[in-house]
Order: structure tokens, then C-alpha cells, then sequence
């Protein structure tokens, strides 16, 4: 999904391929089950927007079969590679400055993505051209902004200490670009592109080994940027790094909001 140099997160990081287990492991069921509402089947032509990992592309594949077609791109496809096998076709493609791979598409699908694109507009507008009328795209987009916490219960230092990191990231997240509310305008933005039958839900992980491991993670990646903007010192991280390790808080996420719509 990200560009070196665009974005707070960066794709070549090693931290990365833990990054994406961990949001496999919270938000594919709930992916999947939207996609299975949509009712995805053999034959579909679908497009994967910044795919990063490989977990949807896989099971679109597995539901369009060999006559269907899903197309995965991303600005870094390095973690596709082993993706791209038919029917899945793999594509360098920035979804925020370039126009579609291709048009005509049963299903288009993003999560995660749009928050942190700051051409997000022309990307929306770009993924409803891309689809054929009676089209669906699903969108699925965090929304920091409506739970920032880290740990909704703060009751200790440890608690205050992980939400006082919690909001330095997202303070550099900000300055990058994204958009912290962007979840939550979804369904609006969905129906302003002309997209009928709008719905839309809400996922929220509170406490999981997945939200754990997605912490640590994270920490380690944004590391640099948390003490170089003050925000943390390196012995403030090593010890929420540890205080997560232990398994004694209650980590959350963001809420995820999954907004869908038809083409008319």
C-alpha cells in the first residue's frame, strides 16, 4: 500500500509481514463474511486496491475460479509475488494517481487503504469507474479518530503509557496526510459517488493476541519517528514494548467500518 518516503508505514520494514498476519488474523472474517454477502462467485471480475498481503487475493481466487479474474495491485506488489497465478494477475498501481488496471469489474475491494492516501477522492472516484453498472465495491477503512485509545481502560501507568504512545502516532499520522475520521464518512461518500443500496457496519477488537502482536509491531516500526518528534523516548518504548509482551493489558484497535454499495 505505501510508497518509501509518502507514508508513516513502510512496506519494505520487516516488521511488515507481522503487520499483515496480525490483520489477517483480526479483520479477515470480517472481510470475508461482507464479500460472501456480496455474493462472490465463479466468474467474477474483481479488483484487490492495495493488496499488500496475500490472505484476500487468495480467497477471491479460490471464489472466482478459473474463468473468473482478480486483479491485485499496490505501489509494493514485493509481498504478492507468490500471488500471482492464475486467475490472480499482479500489478504495480497507485490507486490515488493513476487510472484503473482495467474497467468492467464485478467487485472492487480496499481495506485499510484510503485513510492513508491523500489523493483518497480521485482514488474513490477511480474504483467506481472501474466498475461495471450492477458493480459492488466495498470499502473498509479504520477510523482512529471515533476510539483513539489504545486501552479504553486506563487504569495505570502502563494504560496511560501506551494510549500516550497511541497519540503520538497518531499525531504522525496526521502530519503524513491521513484522514483519522475517514472510517466513518464512508457510507456519505459512497452514496455522493452514486452508488445505490449503501450499507455499512463497524468491527472493533479490543483485546486478541492479534491486537497484541499488531501493537508490538507497529511500536517497533514508527520507533524512530516517535523520538525524533519527542513524543517517546527509547526507554519509554522498550517498556510498553515489554508492559505488551506481558500479556497483562487490553489492547485495542481502531473500529474498522465496512461501507458497500451497488453501481447503478
Amino acid at each position: 500500500m505505501t510508497r518509501t518516503g509518502r507514508y508513516l508505514i513502510d512496506n519494505q520494514r520487516t516488521e511488515v509481514d507481522e503487520r499483515f498476519d496480525a490483520f489477517a488474523t483480526l479483520f479477515d472474517p470480517t472481510t470475508f463474511r461482507h464479500l460472501e454477502g456480496l455474493g462472490v462467485g465463479p466468474g467474477w471480475r474483481c479488483w484487490e486496491v492495495g493488496a499488500g498481503g496475500t490472505s484476500v487475493v487468495s480467497w477471491l481466487a479460490k471464489k472466482v475460479g478459473p474463468t473468473g479474474k482478480v486483479f491485485a495491485t499496490d505501489i509494493d506488489t514485493s509481498r504478492l509475488t507468490g500471488a500471482g497465478r492464475p486467475p490472480v494477475e499482479v500489478r504495480v498501481h497507485d490507486v490515488g494517481a493513476e487510472e484503473p488496471p482495467a474497467e468492467g469489474f464485478d467487485l472492487v475491494h480496499a481495506r485499510l487503504v484510503l485513510v492513508h492516501v491523500a489523493e483518497r477522492e480521485r482514488a474513490l472516484r477511480s474504483m467506481v469507474k472501474a466498475l461495471r453498472p450492477g458493480g459492488r465495491l466495498l470499502l473498509e477503512d479504520g477510523d482512529p479518530a471515533l476510539q483513539p485509545l489504545l486501552c479504553p481502560d486506563e487504569h495505570g501507568p502502563e494504560q496511560q503509557l501506551a494510549n500516550r504512545l497511541r497519540h503520538g502516532f497518531r499525531k504522525l499520522l496526521e502530519d503524513r496526510g491521513a484522514d483519522l475520521s475517514y472510517g466513518r464518512k464512508l457510507p456519505r461518500l459512497l452514496r455522493e459517488a452514486g452508488l445505490h443500496g449503501v450499507e455499512a457496519d463497524a468491527h472493533f477488537p479490543l483485546t486478541s493476541p492479534a491486537c497484541a502482536a499488531l501493537e508490538s509491531a507497529t511500536v517497533r516500526q514508527i520507533r524512530a519517528g516517535l523520538v525524533a518528534a519527542g513524543f517517546a523516548t527509547d526507554e519509554d518504548i522498550d517498556r510498553h514494548l515489554a508492559n505488551v509482551a506481558s500479556g497483562g493489558m487490553d489492547l485495542a484497535t481502531a473500529p474498522m467500518i465496512s461501507a458497500w454499495g451497488r453501481k447503478g
